[in-house]
């Protein structure tokens, strides 16, 4: 039996006359085959439209015009169609520069976790289905395995890469979670001048750190800050402190004994 499903392109994606049992069809639509490759996009473009919590195999099944059941043919679940959008996303990501690359290896980190935050930027549910993953799928331990090829090309040794990959953190997957995501300010000038003053009396140094700040009203992360310029900032940080150590030829510190038994 061939399930059938609407084309959202414009146009059709090839016809099939045999359509699913119980799926919803309008009067002379042309429909296409559905095929693993068009759930998993379809579902990107829901996400992609309506964000995450949108989601859901009846609304993505509602979208392609077929009965849910029909979907359950090409995905186990909604746990392996995230797993499966996730490796799409990472699909998108462009190759890591070649082995015996003139460009210096922390550059190249930079350039490999820059360009997935620009992935994640295109689909900004992204990020919440990677933190949701519970196990690492091949796309994710492709991308992982191009990160750590680029330090260990570059001369670090097996156990400073694998510190630096506890530094960077969720970093090598494009995003971070913010110190403190700050709220818009209020609409009323009276009252936002309340607030300032409110601020500087009691936390001044927030306050003049918040100022500081590169304003971006259309950052991703916060109404304050230019979260990219932040992020950038942080890789660059990370990677200089890195590259220092590799310089100075560290050493782990010797393994901690075993932690006490709570009482």
């Amino acid at each position: 039996m061939a399930y059938t499903v609407k084309s959202h392109a414009g146009g059709t994606m090839g016809d099939d006359a045999r359509v699913a049992r119980g799926a919803r069809v309008s009067g002379g639509a042309r429909r296409a085959t559905l095929t693993s490759a068009v759930v998993v996009r379809e579902a990107i473009a829901l996400a992609d439209a309506h964000g995450l919590d949108a989601l859901s195999m009846r609304s993505l099944a509602d979208r392609l015009g077929v009965v849910p059941m029909a979907l359950y043919k090409h995905v186990r679940d909604k746990d392996a169609l995230l797993d499966r959008m996730v490796d799409a996303i990472l699909a998108e990501l462009p190759a890591a520069a070649p082995a015996g690359s003139p460009v210096r290896w922390q550059d190249a980190v930079r350039e490999r976790i820059l360009g997935t935050r620009a992935a994640l930027h295109r689909h900004p549910w992204a990020w919440r289905a990677l933190e949701t993953r519970t196990a690492p799928s091949p796309a994710m331990l492709d991308h992982l395995e191009s990160v750590i090829t680029i330090l260990r090309d570059g001369g670090l040794d097996a156990s400073l890469t694998h510190h630096a990959m506890h530094a960077l953190g969720s970093r090598v997957w494009g995003f971070t979670q913010e110190l403190a995501p700050s709220p818009p300010p209020p609409a009323d000038p009276a009252v936002r001048t309340a607030m300032l003053e409110a601020m500087a009396s009691r936390w001044p140094r927030v306050l003049e750190s918040a100022m500081a700040a590169r304003h971006d009203p259309g950052t991703a992360v916060g109404p304050s800050c230019d979260d990219d310029a932040e992020f950038a900032f942080a890789i660059d940080v990370l990677l200089d402190g890195i590259a220092l150590r590799h310089a100075a030829g560290w050493t782990p510190p010797p393994a901690a004994g075993p932690r006490p038994t709570p009482a």
